[in-house]
């Protein structure tokens, strides 16, 4: 059998600070001098097959039928009108990096907790799996948010990841997700086993990753035409001031957080640019 998650889209989000285990800044980059919304926006596009498809549709990924994938990819994403205040972008880009740059495998698209009318609903916005040494298992739990404000985006991710680590929360998502870890991703009667409901929360947490991903507006790359040193550092400088607040907050005491933050020209800009690409695909669907 075919690996579903052999292979990966290009990335455009490219990392512009230092390897670090606690904090790492990612770029769309420049064109024409100016930051590059719409290279980001189709990017995100590309990843959306490895988004929200699951392994066996993946499996059975060819020529022939890419583009009915591509456009299925599509209607699972979201389909309401009312796209502003929706936050995809912002999973599907923590989804695409943490996928590029750190190895990670998805073991339950987040697509399938949707209700059939779409709306949002209360999960970990990324469930992936990372490979240790000796076949151990990693698991990242993610929240993604996609704000035009970096104080909201922090302050609301502090808030949705002090309610997933409870344990009412935590006893709920090994319920769901347990019985949706494919068979054919490697190890996955030891990510089942994490889920069970005959392990303690405390090891879950104990071999769990929280990667939390920041998408906003920064002050720094409007005013900026490249990526360069000088760029780098004040994004740096925003990054770290996020982090402070996370750490301020108390979580990264009791959790793996990783930040993953990814500076914004202009949010309202990536985000009808991403929506008129996704409605373009969804044409004529029922």
């Amino acid at each position: 059998m075919t690996f579903p998650y052999e292979h990966t889209p290009p990335c455009v989000l490219q990392r512009i600070s230092p390897k670090s285990e606690h904090a790492e800044a990612y770029c769309a980059g420049f064109e024409l001098s100016e930051w590059w919304c719409d290279g980001l926006a189709g990017n995100l596009i590309d990843w959306i097959i490895d988004y929200a498809l699951k392994s066996d549709e993946l499996t059975s990924l060819n020529h022939t039928n890419s583009y009915v994938r591509l456009r299925e990819a599509a209607a699972r994403v979201y389909t309401s009108p009312k796209y502003e205040r929706r936050g995809e972008v912002g999973e599907i880009a923590a989804h695409a990096v943490c996928r590029k740059y750190f190895g990670t495998i998805p073991v339950a698209p987040r697509v399938n907790y949707l209700s059939a009318s779409n709306d949002p609903v209360k999960a970990f916005d990324l469930v992936h799996v990372r490979y240790q040494e000796k076949g151990e298992v990693e698991l990242w739990l993610g929240e993604a948010k996609f704000f035009k404000t970096r104080n909201d985006a922090v302050a609301d991710a502090i808030k949705s990841i002090s309610s997933h680590i409870t344990r009412g929360f935590l006893t709920n998502e090994k319920l769901i997700l347990g019985p949706q870890v494919s068979n054919d991703i490697p190890h996955s009667e030891k990510i089942k086993e994490l889920l069970s409901s005959s392990v303690s929360l405390d090891r879950l947490i104990e071999n769990a990753v929280f990667p939390v991903l920041i998408a906003a507006n920064s002050d720094t790359t409007p005013r900026h035409t490249e990526i360069n040193d000088s760029y780098a550092e004040e994004v740096q400088a925003e990054m770290g001031a996020l982090w402070q607040k996370l750490q301020a907050s108390g979580l990264t005491r009791k959790i793996k957080l990783f930040l993953i933050y990814v500076p914004l020209g202009n949010k309202d800009r990536l985000s009808s640019a991403f929506d008129a690409r996704l409605k373009g695909l969804q044409v004529g669907a029922t």
